[in-house]
């Protein structure tokens, strides 16, 4: 997926054809509505969930990247969302594929929330301007703080997505309760330029926000020193 193209949300080098600018399923269950499952939209790279009783594209795959790391999801659920075994159901939470977290995962650190697994530190402070912002402010706001501080591209923000949780849908150690519902990430939507990416983090889920609204809040993060 490539949240810079559309029509489909591929890299524009590659090499498929006919792809449906559709809705295709991923195996990852939804941690708090464990009846619903997420799926991507070729069209415009949105990453949403819906009941598992719906009709979308599949889409299979082989092997394991050496780059993507884990969702976080260890656990799999039938289609009426009951708990059920693992072996043999080919979900996310039995196969775990991916590059393993490493555990503990996110530490704070001097520099901040310091995360083991990207090398990128987050600041301590999740809300940095004490409420929902415009992207344009959120901008400015980032580029205030100096020091290497900057709004995080959607890429950087989708990796803090823990799959296996909910409300917030984080990895554990990062700064608990005082997690906002939804962050402005850097990156324009070429579906829609005026708009925004988003991470939204009651679910995980990978929205978008019209750039001239107070929609999400501003969390900052720098690279590791060193």
């Amino acid at each position: 997926m490539s949240a810079q193209t559309r029509r489909p949300a591929l890299p524009a080098d590659h090499p498929f054809t006919g792809v449906f600018p559709s809705w295709f399923w991923t195996s990852t269950s939804v941690a708090r509505t464990a009846s619903h499952a997420w799926y991507v939209n070729m069209d415009g790279a949105r990453t949403f969930f819906g009941g598992k009783d719906q009709s979308f594209f599949a889409w299979p795959v082989c092997g394991e990247s050496r780059v993507l790391p884990v969702t976080g999801a260890v656990l799999c659920h039938s289609a009426d969302g009951s708990l059920r075994d693992c072996p043999g159901t080919g979900e996310d939470g039995e196969l775990r594929k991916g590059r393993p977290w490493p555990r503990p995962r996110l530490v704070t650190t001097a520099e901040g929330i310091e995360d083991r697994l990207t090398d990128l530190v987050w600041h301590p402070d999740p809300d940095a301007c004490a409420g929902p912002v415009s992207w344009q402010e959120a901008l400015a706001a980032a580029a205030s703080m100096g020091n290497g501080w900057r709004l995080p591209n959607i890429s950087e923000l989708e990796t803090l997505a823990d799959c296996g949780r909910c409300a917030p849908a984080l990895p554990p150690g990062g700064p608990g309760g005082r997690v906002c519902p939804g962050y402005w990430s850097s990156t324009t939507s070429m579906y829609e330029p005026d708009w925004a990416w988003a991470l939204c983090t009651e679910d995980g889920g990978i929205g978008v926000g019209q750039k001239r609204d107070p929609h999400f809040h501003v969390w900052t993060l720098r690279d590791r020193a060193g």
